[in-house]
């Protein structure tokens, strides 16, 4: 194992005199937390919704009142009054307005005699989202028309009581868990793949296979020194990203326990699959151009962003053998509802796996010819 050592020794001295290179891989996972945090995590608000009251009857003013209340309270909506409705339609397919509200001239007629009132709510439909958004706060104040003026005591409608388990979990700390595999990530591919093959272009990597090292010692030596960095960077942006992310008791010490043995686990996994898909690449601009596509294919179908539930069934097959699935599971099962072991045995006996399957795998194909 001294041989070993020896290697591990040399990769981490060579990481301390390269500062840059610790910071970028840091700075780039917490740019993607703070700045995806809070660009998807917040409440829409500010949609421009034009009104186009063609009625003018008191339950017409009703819902002009209802609108404004919406507009003052929460300021989900901006509103614009219109006398001509084409105007209204022009502006919407300009992008002036988000959505059109058009009372028809027999509405108050209509609801005074229960007879089937209605109004439009007519939306730009491109962004999906804010559609479902207007529409969802257009739907509620119109319903507050069909409320009774006189509440009933006993209702006898059938209901619905929500019981949430844990605290409101923002959408910055949804994001963490894959933030944290990010910058694992991150350090495996910089200070692992791109300095393995960087010390091949050199020359460096002809001095090991003089000596009488084993291809085994060869590739735990690598892959220990790239596993103690990324566990550096993981556990470094663990800290941070959880007082960023307003995680409640992020350092209680089994919770960070627990975090530190899932770090270490994923940042050996990673780095295994690095090196095997590195052991026989020479070209140096092979891992900077494999780490976009590696990227995407790993990062986006582990369920870091969006819910693997709304996946195409294609993608799951992609999901069930991606390690960073695993690994993201791991995390937000610690980070946002601090369970035990027994959550994580699954992900964490899968990463040991395929970490064992890599390396492996790296081992045979290590060459210790040029």
């Amino acid at each position: 194992m001294h041989r070993t050592w020896a290697i591990v020794e040399r990769e981490m001295r060579r990481f301390s005199k390269s500062p840059m290179m610790i910071v970028m891989s840091m700075i780039f996972p917490l740019m993607q937390l703070i700045v995806l945090g809070y660009a998807f995590g917040g409440n829409v608000k500010h949609l421009k919704l034009a009104i186009v009251d063609q009625d003018h009857g008191v339950p017409a003013v009703k819902i002009r009142e209802l609108a404004t209340a919406v507009s003052s309270g929460a300021r989900t909506l901006d509103l614009l009054d219109y006398s001509d409705s084409g105007q209204a339609m022009g502006d919407l397919r300009n992008g002036v307005v988000n959505g059109v509200l058009t009372i028809p001239p027999d509405f108050s007629r209509r609801l005074l005699t229960n007879n089937d009132p209605r109004v439009a709510l007519i939306s730009d439909n491109t962004d999906t989202f804010v559609s479902a958004s207007m529409a969802a706060t257009v739907g509620a104040f119109i319903g507050h028309l069909n409320a009774p003026e006189t509440p009933v005591r006993v209702s006898g409608a059938a209901g619905l009581d929500v019981v949430e388990v844990y605290p409101y979990v923002p959408y910055i700390q949804y994001l963490l868990p894959g933030s944290i595999t990010m910058s694992i990530f991150m350090m495996v591919m910089i200070g692992g793949g791109i300095i393995f093959i960087d010390d091949k272009a050199r020359g460096l990597h002809e001095g090991y296979l003089v000596t009488p090292i084993t291809k085994l010692e060869l590739v735990a030596g690598f892959n220990i020194s790239g596993t103690i960095k990324a566990v550096l960077a993981g556990a470094a942006i663990t800290i941070i990203g959880s007082i960023i992310a307003g995680v409640p008791s992020p350092l209680d010490p089994m919770r960070f326990f627990r975090m530190m043995l899932v770090i270490s686990i994923t940042a050996f996994a990673l780095i295994s699959l690095m090196f095997l898909l590195m052991v026989r690449v020479t070209d140096p601009l092979m891992p900077r151009m494999m780490f976009g596509l590696l990227n995407t294919v790993l990062y986006f179908p582990s369920g870091a962003v969006y819910p693997q539930q709304g996946f195409p069934g294609w993608m799951h097959v992609i999901a069930v053998v991606d390690p960073f699935t695993y690994s993201v599971h791991a995390f937000k099962s610690l980070l946002l509802k601090n369970t035990g072991f027994e959550a994580i045995a699954g992900d964490v006996a899968y990463l040991l796996v395929f970490s064992v399957i890599a390396m492996t795998a790296a081992t045979l194909l290590f060459k210790r010819t040029l």
